[in-house]
């Protein structure tokens, strides 16, 4: 399993040399993948976690792909119905030619209402807009031209190059916890990357039911690749809802342990807080990753 982490593309810290600091810390620390949150409209509800400014993850990521040479580097995840499809195709098609075959997709539905209204997208039909976009993305992505029409494009005989560098195609990872978003997962994921999940949930109820939906489609299920976030602490927390990342650094890489055991890929760790006024100096956030990532190998080395 490889370890990821989640940059902080937005906030007071959020500025070039910021954001060139995380994926340089990344790539120095050894870990295999650098993701960033994606929204086009903050609105105030959006504002209020992931405030002003925002730094927008296609041409930050772009931008990042020249300042590294290993490291991968992603979105956590795009919002799909925000963009028309012809326009993200390209776009990430672009990035991973730029990047050297370096761009992992993570993608959802979306949850704020108050952005889709700002933007003029239907709220209520985010999810047939996914899966329609991923679609498209996939015919995007595998042939030189294509066609589409449903509810929500219609286009004829559009030119599709460059293509990428992965094939068949840059990998799509399918957030969302829902049915739905299992569904998805096994139709389109080259892995599921649900957020912050209770482990026994995904153990008992999450793996099992993208296990599920990928026998339906007659296809092998992906593997999951979660996003948690960490709270390290000195003393061990002792209670039965405690989340997976929050703890001490035996505790957590118990988590990580679990995490593997259960096939996952990769995982995302993320130490942004809930509460923007409790974020720490990047300085801060690299030595708790550091921390995590250096006690967690040791113990499986």
């Amino acid at each position: 399993m490889k370890l990821g982490l989640n940059v902080r593309n937005f906030g007071p810290s959020a500025d070039p040399e910021g954001l060139r600091a995380w994926v340089r810390f990344a790539e120095d620390a050894g870990f295999a993948l650098a993701m960033m949150s994606d929204h086009v409209a903050s609105t105030p509800d959006v504002d209020e976690t992931y405030p002003a400014p925002f730094y927008d993850p296609f041409p930050t990521i772009a931008w990042l792909a020249a300042h590294t040479t290993t490291l991968e580097l992603g979105t956590s995840v795009t919002i799909a119905p925000y963009r028309h499809p012809l326009q993200t195709g390209r776009v990430v098609a672009n990035i991973d030619r730029f990047s050297d075959g370096r761009f992992v997709l993570g993608v959802a539905s979306g949850w704020s209402e108050p952005e889709f209204a700002a933007l003029g997208v239907p709220y209520a039909r985010r999810g047939a807009m996914t899966d329609d976009y991923l679609q498209i993305l996939v015919d995007f992505w595998t042939h030189d031209r294509i066609s589409h029409d449903s509810e929500f494009a219609t286009f004829t005989d559009v030119a599709t190059g460059p293509a990428p560098v992965r094939t068949p195609h840059p990998p799509i990872w399918v957030g969302g916890a829902a049915p739905a978003a299992l569904r998805r997962a096994a139709r389109f994921g080259d892995a599921w990357h649900p957020g912050n999940p209770d482990l026994t949930w995904l153990r008992d109820v999450g793996l099992p039911g993208l296990a599920a939906a990928a026998a339906a489609l007659g296809r092998p299920a992906p593997p999951v690749a979660p996003r948690i976030q960490l709270d390290v602490r000195e003393t061990p927390v002792d209670r039965p809802d405690r989340p997976a990342g929050t703890g001490t650094l035996q505790q957590i890489a118990q988590d990580l342990d679990t995490i593997a055991d259960l096939g996952a890929s990769y995982v995302v760790l993320d130490t942004n807080p809930d509460d923007p006024h409790d974020r720490r100096p990047l300085t801060e956030d690299f030595t708790i990753l550091e921390s995590v990532a250096r006690y967690w190998r040791d113990r499986r080395a």
